[in-house]
């Protein structure tokens, strides 16, 4: 039974979304979490109660690799796993949205790849993502899978073929740079009028300076974020219920 105060969140998000000359939408790890996805920092079942968090830095794949690759092999692993999560109901609305016009680009925190699964198209993983991997050496690219493989008949670090270099993932790590995408992000934002948060705590720095680079911004996530005193609207929801209900408003204007 869907609550007045939902069903009145859903109404003015949708005409929000409805009225925007552009909207543009940045996803955290809340979205995913209905694939099955553990987020980061719940106590107990996130990411970081299971795994160490100065595993995966960048101080540690360049100074020791061998290390990184010994210590971080079980999170290594995790991440493998993740690659056979499925799009839940949230990512394929978003991808009907950009194909009805509505949505411009999803920004995304996470590095599952379920967005450009379910369909979305303008999709700038700021995290990077799980496909691939590349040689620090001479950039040859290879993918992600290939990197478990070599780490699993443990050649540790992994090496190049062709060049005999480290191989790492294409996921950003503690203390490294966030890719190009990310200053394309901040111009799509930019252009924006509308900025539509879903699943994200805005905790990780830079992205969480994304709703200061736009007029105005809605979030939704299950949990209250430093930033909800500036949102023009709060929806405490999961990102499959929100979405629905804003899906089933768009389609009744």
């Amino acid at each position: 039974m869907l609550d007045n105060a939902s069903i009145s969140k859903a109404k003015i998000i949708s005409k929000e979304i409805l009225e925007s000359k552009k909207t543009t939408v940045l996803t955290g790890a809340g979205i995913s979490t209905e694939s099955g996805i553990p987020d980061f920092r719940s106590p107990g079942s996130g990411i970081w109660s299971r795994f160490s968090m100065d595993i995966m830095s960048s101080d540690t794949l360049y100074g020791n690799p061998a290390e990184f690759y010994k210590q971080g092999l079980k999170m290594l692993k995790f991440l493998f796993s993740i690659k056979k999560a499925k799009p839940n109901k949230a990512h394929k609305i978003l991808a009907q949205l950009e194909k009805e016009g509505l949505i411009s680009t999803v920004i995304t925190q996470n590095i599952d790849g379920l967005h450009i699964k379910a369909g979305s198209k303008r999709v700038y993983e700021v995290h990077g993502n799980l496909r691939e991997a590349y040689c620090l050496s001479c950039g040859e690219n290879f993918s992600f899978g290939i990197l478990i493989k070599k780490v699993m008949r443990m050649q540790i670090p992994p090496k190049c073929d062709s060049c005999g270099g480290i191989i790492r993932p294409n996921v950003v790590l503690f203390g490294d740079e966030l890719p190009s995408c990310f200053t394309d992000a901040i111009r799509e934002v930019e252009k924006s009028s509308l900025l539509l948060i879903i699943g994200s705590s805005l905790e990780v720095s830079p992205v969480n300076t994304l709703p200061y680079k736009c007029r105005k911004f809605i979030i939704i996530n299950k949990k209250r974020t430093y930033f909800d005193p500036m949102a023009y609207q709060v929806w405490h929801e999961s990102a499959t219920v929100a979405l629905d209900l804003i899906y089933k408003e768009i389609k009744n204007f």
